[in-house]
């Protein structure tokens, strides 16, 4: 098997964070789509502190949808995406995890953060080079948005412990695969001590 050859990359001058999907139905184990992931949440709430204190932007995504037209196909292979309202519990973020008042909210259809969005408008107003990922799950919509991510040019970081996954095997093979080929993995210490 041949081994492809992968450079490391170095962030640039402008950096943002996307919090993908931290909302309530994704993290509270009592949804059909949560799962159990306290460190996961404690890890988020030190990274949003980190990026507010240096004053970078901060982005948040959460999955609503408004009618039966909306992402049809992926409800249907999903179905318990349909607790997904806009009058749900599930689609609110818990107070400490909550996007402040001038903290974009990206509402999504489907997997990624920027399929049908705004966000890669916003970020190139901004004048982002760098992007950082954090939240749920490694697998879906963190990957998804991880790679749209590196589409739309942007030098991608995983923050590796401000993401989780309902499976802990896809949570590490796809991290490895991300690291390999699309994204940069970073810890949260590293990430930290950057910023100091």
């Amino acid at each position: 098997m041949t081994t492809l050859q992968s450079t490391n990359l170095a962030i640039g001058k402008s950096s943002a964070l996307i919090v993908v999907d931290m909302c309530l139905g994704f993290i509270d184990p009592s949804s059909p789509l949560g799962f159990s992931c306290e460190e996961l949440i404690k890890s988020n709430i030190e990274l949003l502190k980190l990026f507010r204190r240096n004053k970078l932007p901060i982005f948040f995504t959460t999955t609503v949808y408004h009618n039966d037209a909306e992402a049809s196909v992926f409800r249907k292979k999903l179905p318990d995406l349909n607790v997904l309202m806009p009058d749900s519990k599930w689609v609110k973020f818990l107070p400490e995890l909550s996007p402040q008042h001038d903290e974009i909210v990206i509402e999504k259809k489907h997997a990624s953060g920027f399929f049908n969005t705004e966000l890669a408008f916003h970020l190139n107003k901004l004048n982002i080079d760098s992007v950082f990922i954090a939240g749920v799950t490694t697998s879906g919509c963190v990957r998804a948005t991880a790679l749209d991510s590196l589409q739309h040019n942007f030098v991608t970081f995983i923050v590796k412990d401000c993401v989780g996954d309902r499976d802990a095997n896809a949570h590490l093979s796809n991290l490895r695969d991300l690291q390999l080929k699309y994204t940069e993995l970073i810890s949260l210490t590293d990430l930290n001590n950057l910023f100091i």
